[in-house]
Formats: C-alpha cells, sequence, structure tokens
C-alpha cells in the first residue's frame, strides 16, 4: 500500500482543517487506516483509526469529539476531519496502514509521506 497524504496547513485556534490520504494498492480495502501523529521533540502518537468496512472507530483520548475519521473504499481514500483545533495539535500527521486492527502508533505497518499541521494561538 502507498500512501499520499495531503490538507494540512497552518489554521487558527478554534478552526478546522480536513486531512485526506490516497491509496494505492488493492490491498487498501484489506487494511486498517489509520492517522498517526509526530510533534517535535516528541513520540508518534495514535490519533485515529478506522476498520476495514469504515463502520468501527478508534481516537487518542486527546481527540475529544473534535476529530472524525472516515474512509471510502471506492476511491482508495480516508479523511480525518479535525474542528476546534488546538495549538498543541501542531504536528506532522501521517496516514498509515496495517492488515489488522491496531491503536498503537508504532503498529502500523504503511506509513505516508506526512502532512504538516500548524495551529496558531
Amino acid at each position: 500500500v502507498q500512501l499520499q497524504a495531503s490538507g494540512g496547513g497552518l489554521v487558527q485556534a478554534g478552526g478546522s482543517l480536513r486531512l485526506s490520504c490516497a491509496a494505492s494498492g488493492r490491498a487498501f480495502s484489506m487494511s486498517v487506516m489509520g492517522w498517526v501523529r509526530q510533534a517535535p521533540g516528541k513520540e508518534r502518537e495514535f490519533v485515529a483509526a478506522i476498520t476495514l468496512s469504515g463502520t468501527g472507530t478508534d481516537y487518542g483520548d486527546f481527540v475529544k469529539g473534535r476529530f472524525t475519521i472516515s474512509r471510502d473504499n471506492a476511491k482508495n481514500t480516508v479523511d480525518l476531519q479535525m474542528n476546534s483545533l488546538k495549538p498543541e495539535d501542531t504536528a506532522v500527521y501521517y496516514c498509515t496502514a496495517n492488515p489488522t486492527y491496531t491503536t498503537w502508533a508504532q503498529g502500523y505497518r504503511y506509513w505516508g509521506q506526512g502532512t504538516q499541521v500548524t495551529v496558531s494561538s
């Protein structure tokens, strides 16, 4: 699975961004998809995951209802809608994929190149 993330940028606190990830390869429909982020000087942090069918999702504790992950298996895409953004959400966000379900940030087999999200106060 090859992953290409887009949609990052600079936004003010309280604003919204939508990240998108385009996946290539037939394995997309057999992969759990997720988003992992890494802020400068910090470890990678699990953000969200979605099951193969798209009916099951999980989020990092810090999300608290602000983010929504979704996928379109017909288009091979997975999105992350981020609302009520905070300065502490500033990080590089990676689109990830794995054959089995995981909420462990280090547990994903496939990684995209990352997209920068910067939230100003």
